[in-house]
């Protein structure tokens, strides 16, 4: 299967750049190259250096290249737009500065991506994964989400030959099916992909191999997350805040929580998916003396069922 594995800084708790308890960032290329990847994603804007020599030669060292960018910032506040586009132009700017990704037959597009993610906002987190009692926005704030997507979309496209891919994402305004569908009927698949997370689409009340299969063509880029079920059935009684959930256990290695991982590798090869999956494993960052071991578990079950590795 030509189906490359790389991970991600979340996996050391590495959402909230303004979070004291975040981990050096060398401490988690350290670790990623340690578990065996080859590929990361540059995580949250702020936390990586987006400098070519000193974060390229930190790459370097370790065998790592970078497969994602991301802009994970509240994508709903008319305020935010010029921060955002100025993400978009360093990220973008940075990432065509290093080395070329292998590309496969079958991609749609080529890595690397911007992922799009809408930031888990206050008023949402706490009823992540309660479709039927979540706040939602009115209609112009849905198309002041919508005109900040197209507009990342487009400027990285049209200016650095980067795809960007919209990420649904448990406690954002772009989590639940109906929301899903929303946008995929606002932004056409000619200006951006999608990056189906099958943690995100579990948590959420959605099947990931159902939605994997039935939104091939939309999808870009895979992240994959599991989820633990014992403490996911808390949470969900409890009505707990997203990030509390996280730092309570919720997300767990590959492998060993509910989602089918099985059934995932069948219909990937079944649709022919080729390029590039992210694992992720949200947590609270003090618990990142856990990341190494729960990284390379992820990693080591994946290989077992033919996954690469090698970028």
């Amino acid at each position: 299967m030509n189906m490359r594995i790389a991970s991600a800084p979340c996996c050391w708790g590495v959402d909230d750049v303004n979070n004291p308890h975040l981990p050096p960032w060398q401490k988690v290329l350290d670790e990623a190259a340690q578990a065996g990847y080859q590929g990361l994603e540059l995580g949250p804007y702020g936390y990586l250096p987006l400098d070519r020599e000193r974060l390229g030669q930190a790459l370097d060292e370790r065998g790592l290249k970078v497969v994602a960018g991301t802009i994970f910032d509240d994508l709903v506040n008319p305020a935010n737009r010029d921060s955002l586009i100025r993400q978009t132009h360093e990220i973008c700017a940075f990432l065509k500065q290093l080395p070329e990704l292998p590309r496969e037959p079958g991609q749609h597009y080529p890595a690397p991506y911007l992922v799009v993610i809408d930031h888990v906002h206050a008023e949402r987190s706490r009823y992540a994964g309660h479709p039927d009692t979540a706040p939602r926005l009115d209609d112009p704030q849905w198309d002041t989400l919508m005109e900040h997507i197209r507009t990342i979309a487009e400027l990285a496209s049209r200016e650095y030959g980067i795809r960007a891919v919209i990420h649904p994402h448990a406690g954002g305004y772009i989590e639940f099916e109906d929301e899903i569908l929303r946008l995929m009927g606002a932004i056409p698949y000619e200006t951006a992909g999608l990056c189906l997370d099958t943690g995100h689409l579990y948590y959420s009340g959605m099947d990931p191999v159902t939605w994997i299969h039935e939104h091939a063509t939309r999808m870009d880029y895979l992240h994959f997350k599991d989820i633990e079920p014992k403490v996911f059935d808390d949470v969900m009684a409890r009505q707990v805040d997203f990030f509390d959930a996280c730092a309570q256990g919720v997300m767990c290695p590959i492998g060993e929580g509910i989602v089918d991982y099985e059934a995932i590798q069948r219909l990937l090869q079944e649709i022919d998916y080729q390029g590039y999956i992210t694992i992720e494993q949200e947590r609270d960052p003090r618990d990142a003396h856990g990341s190494l071991a729960d990284v390379t578990a992820s990693l080591e079950y994946l290989k077992r069922q033919g996954f690469q590795a090698s970028l």
